[in-house]
C-alpha cells in the first residue's frame, strides 16, 4: 500500500494517540465478553507467494480463496474496487468459504474516487444488489474516499448515505486532512455517522499518522494496519494496539476487523499471524493462527 508510506521509520513517532472524545461516548455499555468478535485477514487472497507457504505446494490459481479461508477469517476485497461482481461469482466466493468468514468489499472507485460520490445511482444500486448476495458472509463494506474529497463534501456524503438501504454494512475512510484538523468538527463528524450507523476506518500507517485518528462512530472498529515487512516497529506497534483492543473490548468493543497490509504482502501471514497469537494471550480469544509450512533449503539433507 503506498498511500502514507515512509522512507525512514526512524523519525516516526509510532505511539497510539488518546482515544477521540466521541469513542468514549459510543464505548459506554460492556458486552459480553463471550460474544466479542475479532476477524483479521489480508487485502489479496490471489498470492503466488504464498504457495508452499499458507498454501499447499499443489495449490492452484483457482484454488487460493478457498486456502485462504482456512487461514484467516476476512479479507479487504479490494477487487470490487474494480469490477462489481456478478451472481455467479458472488456464489463460487461464498461455496469457497467458511461459514463464519466475513467478505468486505471495497466500493468501486469510479464511486469513490472518480465520480466523488456524485450520480452514478444505477452502478451503486449494482453493487449494493451485489454484495447482499453475499448473505452471512457479507462483513462491512468498505468506502476509501479520494485524496481530494475534504470537508466541503460533506453535503455529497450525506446524500450518499440516505441512498443506502437501512442496516447496509459501512464503513468510511476518510482521507482529505481536513477532516482531522479540528478536535470538535471531527468528534461531530464521529456523531453524525453514529446516527447513520456508519463506521469509520482507522489507518495505522507511518506516513499519515492524522489518519490514526482513533475514532469510532459505532462499537465496530475496522483497522488498516500497515507494517514494514516485518521491521521491529511491526511487532512493538502491534503489541501496542492489542493492548487498546483489551481496553475497548472491556469498554463495549463489539467487533474488531482487522487488515493486515505488509509490503508487497509475502510476510502479511506472518505479521497476522503473530497478531492472531497476541491476541489470543491477551483477549483470551481461540481465535487460529494462519499455520505457516516449513521452508524446504535446496540441496539440504539435514
Amino acid at each position: 500500500m503506498d498511500f502514507g508510506k515512509a522512507s525512514d521509520l526512524s523519525v516516526i513517532d509510532f505511539s497510539l494517540p488518546e482515544d477521540a472524545h466521541f469513542t468514549c461516548e459510543v464505548l459506554k455499555s460492556p458486552f459480553p465478553h463471550a460474544q466479542r468478535q475479532v476477524l483479521i485477514g489480508a487485502p489479496v487472497w490471489a498470492n503466488r507467494e504464498w504457495i508452499g507457504k499458507i498454501y499447499p505446494a499443489h495449490c492452484k490459481p483457482g484454488d487460493m480463496l478457498y486456502y485462504y479461508a482456512r487461514q484467516f477469517n476476512t479479507i479487504e476485497l479490494n477487487v470490487t474496487h474494480y469490477q462489481v461482481p456478478d451472481e455467479s461469482t458472488i456464489s463460487s466466493w461464498r461455496e469457497a468459504v467458511t461459514p463464519d468468514f466475513r467478505f468486505c468489499p471495497k466500493w468501486p472507485q469510479v464511486i469513490s474516487h472518480d465520480s466523488m460520490l456524485r450520480g452514478m445511482d444505477g452502478l451503486k444500486q449494482e453493487f449494493i444488489r451485489s454484495v447482499l448476495h453475499l448473505e452471512e458472509n457479507l462483513g462491512t463494506t468498505f468506502l476509501q474516499l479520494g485524496p481530494t474529497f475534504d470537508t466541503g463534501y460533506m453535503a455529497v456524503l450525506d446524500a450518499f448515505l440516505k441512498i443506502l438501504p437501512e442496516g447496509f454494512p459501512l464503513a468510511i475512510e476518510f482521507r482529505h486532512p481536513s477532516w482531522f484538523a479540528d478536535e470538535a468538527k471531527f468528534n461531530r463528524l464521529l456523531a453524525y455517522l453514529q446516527k447513520k450507523n456508519t463506521g469509520m476506518v482507522i489507518t495505522d500507517v507511518a506516513g499519515r499518522r492524522d489518519v490514526l485518528h482513533m475514532g469510532l462512530s459505532t462499537p465496530d472498529l475496522t483497522l488498516r494496519f500497515v507494517g514494514y515487512d516485518l521491521h521491529p516497529t511491526d511487532y512493538s506497534r502491534t503489541d501496542t494496539w492489542i493492548k487498546r483492543l483489551r481496553k475497548w473490548f472491556d469498554a463495549g468493543l463489539q467487533t474488531a476487523t482487522v487488515f493486515i497490509h505488509c509490503g508487497e504482502n509475502f510476510m502479511a501471514p506472518k505479521l497476522a499471524r503473530y497478531w492472531t497469537k497476541q491476541l489470543n494471550q491477551e483477549l483470551k480469544l481461540n481465535l487460529q493462527p494462519p499455520v505457516i509450512r516449513p521452508q524446504v533449503v535446496q540441496g539440504s539433507l539435514f
